[in-house]
C-alpha cells in the first residue's frame, strides 16, 4: 500500500469534511437526547463510504475513458465555479 498516497488522500479528505453539511447533520442526530450514539457513528461511517465508494468507482471508469489531466482540469474547475458561486451568495 502506498503510505504517501493514503495519508494526501486521507487528510484531503479529512480537511474537506470539516465542518460541512454532513458533520452538522451528523452533529444535529447525535445531539438529540435518547439517541444511539453508536447508531449514529455507524450510520454516517457507512454513508461515507458509500459515497466514496461511489466516487472511487466513477473515477476508475472516467479515467478508463478521459485521460487523467483532463479530469483535473474539470475537477479543478468545478471547485472554482463552487467557490465563486458560494461567495457570490454571501
Amino acid at each position: 500500500m502506498n503510505l504517501r498516497l493514503l495519508t494526501t488522500v486521507f487528510g484531503t479528505v479529512f480537511l474537506a469534511e470539516l465542518g460541512d453539511k454532513t458533520q452538522l447533520a451528523t452533529l444535529l442526530f447525535a445531539s438529540r437526547e435518547g439517541t444511539s450514539l453508536i447508531a449514529v457513528f455507524v450510520a454516517a461511517s457507512l454513508a461515507l463510504v458509500t459515497a466514496t465508494a461511489i466516487g472511487v468507482l466513477a473515477g476508475a471508469t472516467i479515467s478508463s475513458y478521459v485521460q487523467p489531466r483532463y479530469v483535473n482540469y474539470v475537477a479543478g474547475l468545478g471547485f472554482i465555479l463552487i467557490g465563486l458561486w458560494t461567495i457570490w451568495r454571501a
